[in-house]
């Protein structure tokens, strides 16, 4: 659905785009993430065939980006980062407009717009004055338009960006009936943890560079170098497990904080299974109440593989 090989973007000796490649499959969500400035939102500009490359190739649908600029725009659906709206139309009246820009017509058009809005929740806010809505209601009002003419492809670039914890909750909801509908959506976001439950695949990009791209689990893989477990045992002997856990050959460190919080357990390079911790514990007559293993979500993979350089 959407395919890149060395794309490029130049501003003088400045790379805003450093030879992307990528591709993405019907159904694939991937989560596009980077610092301001690394080049998110001019592959989405790219992509909608609002900007061209200096050198490389795009295609989006099959269409490249070079010679198929109508039907791209007829087969996407581009919610950038920020957006005019216009302010003296109701919310119904605001939808028509686009819809009647892309030539849908007569019942089909009044039909679509009610069905988008009932998408986004929005169906009681259909007489209200654009200029009324929230930050949060605009955000989906925005993406409701993009929708209108059902595309295969959605570029969101950050759509959660400003809004309050309900909004970016009810944005992700949103973002899941969209993956469930099968749309192929490529989404910018700062807000790292959300994308985890809504993506497959993820791109980790900084200064124009792609430094990963691929799935959630494998970008997991590549940060963790040792299996940290979090441990706690009965009857206020966290510290005497702790003793006996350090002269365990498989154990790297041991962090004990005190009596009633879990014991950090760190192990060596290369040991990959923990299970042994809870058998010997267990032999050694200690009651186990917990046993984790260290959770790694998006913000520690990306922590872990930029250098926080921006252009």
């Amino acid at each position: 659905m959407i395919e890149t090989r060395d794309l490029t973007k130049r501003y003088g000796e400045l790379y805003a785009l450093d030879r992307l490649t990528l591709t993405l499959q019907p159904g694939d969500v991937y989560g596009f993430i980077g610092p301001n400035g690394a080049g998110k939102t001019t592959t989405m500009r790219i992509l909608a065939t609002l900007l061209n490359p200096t050198w490389g190739e795009a295609s989006v649908c099959g269409y490249s980006i070079y010679t198929g600029s109508k039907e791209i725009r007829r087969a996407i659906g581009y919610m950038p980062d920020f957006f005019g709206v216009y302010d003296d139309m109701k919310v119904i009246e605001y939808l028509e407009f686009f819809a009647a820009a892309y030539r849908i017509k007569g019942p089909e058009r009044h039909k679509k717009c009610e069905q988008v809005l009932d998408l986004v929740d929005l169906g009681y806010k259909r007489d209200a004055l654009v200029t009324s809505l929230s930050r949060g209601m605009t955000q989906r009002l925005g993406l409701a338009r993009v929708l209108l003419h059902e595309p295969q492809v959605l570029l969101l670039d950050e759509p959660a960006s400003g809004l309050d914890p309900r909004a970016r909750i009810e944005m992700r909801e949103l973002l899941k009936e969209l993956r469930n509908m099968k749309k192929t959506i490529l989404v910018s976001s700062h807000i790292l943890p959300e994308l985890a439950d809504i993506c497959n695949k993820i791109g980790i990009i900084e200064r124009g560079k792609l430094l990963f791209n691929g799935d959630v689990d494998a970008a997991i893989s590549q940060v963790r170098q040792k299996h940290v477990y979090l441990i706690a045992v009965g009857d206020g002997l966290n510290e005497a497990a702790a003793k006996k856990l350090e002269s365990w050959p498989e154990v790297a460190k041991v962090e004990f904080v005190n009596a009633l919080e879990p014991m950090k357990v760190t192990l060596h390079d290369g040991q990959d299974d923990g299970s042994f911790l809870a058998e010997r514990l267990i032999a050694e007559r200690f009651k186990l109440k917990t046993l984790k293993e260290e959770e790694i979500d998006l913000e520690d993979v990306f922590m872990g593989i930029t250098k926080g350089i921006t252009n």
